[in-house]
Parts: C-alpha cells; structure tokens; sequence
C-alpha cells in the first residue's frame, strides 16, 4: 500500500510516485487526490459539484471552468461516472457533469495498490500445453476488445488506448518468447504458420475461437464487429473488410465460413464461424478423426440421376413480385438463430439449425422459376441437386416407383457421406404431381398412381428442402398441394419489373443508337426468359455487322419473331441477369 499512502501523503502531487504514470496535469491529479482521500472515508460516489467546491470554493467561473479537467480524467479512465444509461463520454459536455456523481475507477485503485498496472501479465516460461496458449491468445482478443471499445467512445484523449496498447504489445512479445522455449509445437501457432497467416487475420481466427469456447452471445461473429477489432480507423474499416469477403485467404483455405442472415432492418448480415474440420483439428489435437467429410463434386460422377449445380447468382439478382420476395424473404428468416430458438421452444423444429420446407414454384414458363431455386441456395450458402422429372417416364413400366425411391435415397445417402444440405430441386413435377386416376384398369394407369403414392410419401417424410416446380398449380392433386408448407407463384412482369428486367440483361459495353430508349421495349409483354433470349439473338445478329450498332428496330424484329414462333426455348431463363 506504499503507493497509496504516498499519494495520500505527498504535499505536491506531482511529486507522488504514480504522478507521471497519470499522463495528466496537475490540476486534475488534484481532484484524484481529493477523491482517493474521500474513498478511504468511505465515500465510493462525489458529486462534481461537491469536489470541485471543496477544490475552489464557491467561485463559480472557477468550478465550471474545472469542468473540463473532470472530463479528462473520464475519459483517460481514471474515475467513472454514476448513470442510469450508458453514455459516450466523448458526446457529453462539461456542464452536463457537474450535477453527476463520479468515483475511482478500478484502474484507479489497482494503481494505487500496486503500483502499476501490468502486473497481471503473465510470466516468460514455457507452455505447459495447449490450453495454457490459448488462455494467453484470449487475453490478447480481450486487448483487442478493450482498444475497440475506447476507440468508439473516446476522441479527444489516448492514454486509455495507449495504455491498452502498451499492454498488448507486452503480451504478444511474451506470447512469442514463450512459444520459443516451449519444445513442443504448438498447434494453433503451427496453423498459424502453416496457412502464412497475418497478424490480423490470426486475431478474427481467435476471436472466433473464443466465441467457440466462451459460449457467448456470438456477437463478435458479425462482419462489422470484427473489422472493428482489427481497425484503427475508418480507412482502415474499409480496407480490411477484403480480409473477409469472397476470396480472402481465410475464406478461400477453408479456415473460415459465413452465414448470412437478415437483420431487423431488411438487410443482409454475414455470421462468421471457424470450418468444423479446423476447429475440431484445434481443440481436440490429439483426436484422429476416422470420417472424411467428402465433397459432392467428388461422389456425384458415382449416380446418374442428379445434376449438381454451383449458384452463381443470389436473389439480389433476379427481378421478382413483391410477394413473392416477401414469403422467400420469411423463408430466409428461418436462418435467424432467434427464430430457430423459438420455433425450438414451440415444439415446431426438433432441431437448432437448417431449413425444413417442402416448397412448390408455380407459374408459365420462362418466369424464373429454376433460376430463382438457384438463386435462393446461392443466398443460403446451399449446393443444389437438381432432378429433371421427365426422366421418370423414360424408364420402363415396373420399375418407375423403385426409381422414385431411388430419388429419395440417393439424396440421403450423398447428404449423410458429405455431411451437407444440398436443396433437392425437381424439375417440371407436373406427372408427380397431377391428380391421380380413379377407376382405371390398365397397368399403365396403375404403375402411374403407385408411383404417385410413393412419391406422396416421400414428400411427407421428406427431411430438408425441397423446391418442386411445375407450370399448372390447378392441376396438382390436392393430397400433394396439403404436403407442401409454401407455395409461391411466378407471374408474368409487370412493366416496371420488364423495365428492370432490360436494364439487368442489356449488354452495358455495347453500342446503342442515340434514339435508343429501353422504356419503348419494356411496353411488351415479355417474360424474363424471352427478355433474355431475344438480347442474345439481337446480339447474334448485330454482331456480324460491319458497324455494329444496336437499334430499338433491331429488337423490336426479335420480339415479333418471338411472339409469333410462340415457342418454350426461354423456360430456363426466368428473370435473371446472366
């Protein structure tokens, strides 16, 4: 306690042992004195007013004027301020403060006990294992925590991040000296190196892996929070956001992933979380793992019934009714972990992740319905095995309701080797879907309810989600329609939405005719699929020219060629910008 008492005792202040560790003039390390005085009466909490009275009397030019000094040592760290609501002490003016109560903070106190504040550094020994490491790499993200929280509320002073910083660099020195006499090899620090990993990128790496162990509210998985630990200021919030963006390393060597989800405001927000075969490999070491999760790339060439296909595209990018964006929207929302949870509670789900929905699209041709399936798994970080239902009947009588089984199966069995939830997406399920025949005779008849059966079956049992689509909705047999939990229909656009649809799909680095105006072409009746068509033949056509030049002429010729010919080549097109 010999600091505390030097500081009690010391006629002038700026002589007490810990005066120049306060980073503070005179005048303000008066009123820390005052206060250490009042706490060894018992007094916690001062008002302001009261303090500085006692400093200067009753002058009132000289309290408010020392307003100032009181705020500094808020905002270095040295006293914290009684409220009911937390505040900014960066934002709040000196006068508010002179009716609050202050008192020393714990840092205070801790410098006045010991003396300094690094004295809860660890020492420079080897580590013992690899827990003991990790400790020492969650004390170093709470640093890091601790400098992101005074650099959004502090602005006019920096001793309390200087002082964070001191400390930080401190730890990361003893870290590196205790890692070099520890012999045995480390393996978060032998990762580290192995995948060349930056100081910034191994600080986001811990901060999840300390989400993984603390069990916390997840916060620190939100894009924006870490960038903001790694950030110093606003140029650099923008130029590290690549670190976690498609195609950084983290993302690009498989350590890290993203969900995204919507947030409260209609936006978009990425969840980061560590690779589950690199967090397993960090925590349990030691543990061999005996299953490979394989890729579906890798198995798919095995079976001949489903397409894989990569999404390119998300919904940002295909142009939709209102409606149909609002129920795919609150499909999206099942992602949210608090709707997951309550839907948990309610007894709905009997699990705490995924999507659980039997979906039919429904709708002409040529209106999006494929290229929306596809898009709607690019939005959910899902892979898609596709089945082309015609199929079905290319097989011969007796054994289409084994391959309708077979379906099912096989998207299970890939599921279950790869450890994935691909989106199973069947493709013109009008045969399946149809009302079945009542009264028949003929084997052919028979064959064709049993294999609706069983097909019924699977829908109702089905685990995962399934998005059906199909042209005719008042065709399907009401057994199916009560299976399936969303239905959404695929009109034709209106002209605004055709408007949007020419202006995504127009080729933008090609010539066009002054008098050219796309608000002209958006008066036909198009679908999206014809939209797209009839830009790639305009553009087959312009392209052979000797000046090329696209001309309203030139697509309104396509457009009559393609209304007349009244053809389906455009059904896989949907409103999507290709």
């Amino acid at each position: 306690m010999e600091t505390l008492i030097n500081f009690l005792e010391t006629q002038d202040v700026e002589k007490s042992t810990i005066f120049s560790q306060l980073k503070c003039r005179k005048t303000e390390a008066l009123i820390l004195q005052l206060l250490t005085k009042k706490y060894m009466q018992g007094q916690d909490d001062v008002l302001i007013l009261e303090v500085l009275q006692e400093l200067y009397g009753d002058k009132n030019n000289e309290i408010v004027n020392h307003l100032k000094n009181v705020k500094v040592l808020l905002e270095l760290g040295w006293l914290h301020q009684q409220s009911f609501t937390p505040i900014k002490i960066s934002e709040v003016t000196p006068l508010e403060l002179l009716n609050s109560a202050i008192g020393l903070s714990p840092s205070m106190l801790k410098l006045l006990q010991e003396g300094t504040l690094e004295s809860d550094l660890p020492d420079v020994k080897p580590y013992s294992d690899h827990l003991e490491y990790l400790q020492d790499q969650f004390f170093r993200i709470e640093l890091y925590q601790k400098m992101s929280t005074i650099r959004q509320n502090v602005h006019e002073h920096s001793l309390g991040i200087d002082r964070t910083r001191h400390k930080l660099k401190l730890l990361e020195q003893r870290i590196a000296e205790r890692v070099e006499q520890t012999s045995e090899k480390l393996v978060l620090d032998k990762f580290f190196k192995q995948k060349k990993m930056d100081v910034k990128e191994q600080v986001i790496f811990l901060a999840l892996l300390r989400e993984e162990y603390s069990a916390t509210d997840a916060s620190l998985r939100e894009m924006n929070n870490l960038i903001e630990l790694i950030s110093l200021d606003e140029y650099e919030r923008i130029k590290n956001r690549s670190l976690l963006e498609d195609g950084s390393n983290l993302i690009n060597e498989g350590i890290i992933d993203y969900e995204e989800m919507l947030n409260p405001f209609g936006g978009i927000s990425r969840a980061f979380y560590i690779v589950d075969d690199v967090l397993q490999s960090i925590i349990h070491p030691h543990k061999k793992k005996t299953v490979r999760r394989l890729k579906l790339n890798a198995l798919i060439d095995e079976q001949d019934i489903f397409e894989l296909v990569e999404p390119e595209t998300s919904l940002d990018d295909v142009v939709l009714a209102n409606e149909t964006q609002e129920t795919l929207g609150n499909l999206m929302r099942q992602l949210d972990k608090e709707v997951i949870g309550r839907l948990v509670e309610w007894g709905i789900k009997d699990k705490k992740s995924g999507i659980d929905a039997r979906i039919i699209f429904y709708g002409a041709a040529g209106t999006g319905k494929t290229m929306t399936a596809y898009s709607l798994a690019k939005s959910l970080k899902r892979q898609v095995l596709a089945f082309d239902c015609s199929k079905i009947l290319s097989m011969y009588v007796g054994e289409s309701e084994k391959n309708v089984r077979k379906i099912f199966d096989t998207f299970y069995d890939l599921c279950e080797k790869t450890k994935s939830e691909p989106i199973l997406l069947l493709n013109e399920a009008d045969q399946f879907l149809g009302a079945r025949s009542s009264g028949v005779t003929s084997s052919a008849d028979q064959m064709h309810n049993q294999m609706q059966n069983i097909f019924l079956e699977q829908i109702e049992n089905f685990r995962g989600m399934l998005i059906a689509t199909t042209n005719l909705l008042e065709n399907i047999d009401k057994a199916f329609s009560r299976r399936f939990n969303y239905k959404i229909e695929f009109k034709k656009p209106n002209k605004e939405q055709r408007l949007e649809l020419w202006n995504k799909m127009l080729p933008v680095d090609a010539p066009y005719e002054k008098k050219f105006d796309v608000k002209e072409l958006a008066k036909y009746s198009l679908t999206g699929g014809q939209i797209n068509l009839i830009i790639k033949n305009t553009a087959y056509r312009v392209a052979v020219r000797e000046k090329p030049l696209f001309s309203l002429e030139d697509f309104e010729k396509e457009i009559n060629k393609e209304k007349d010919a009244n053809f389906d080549g455009e059904k896989s097109m949907g409103f999507l910008n290709e």
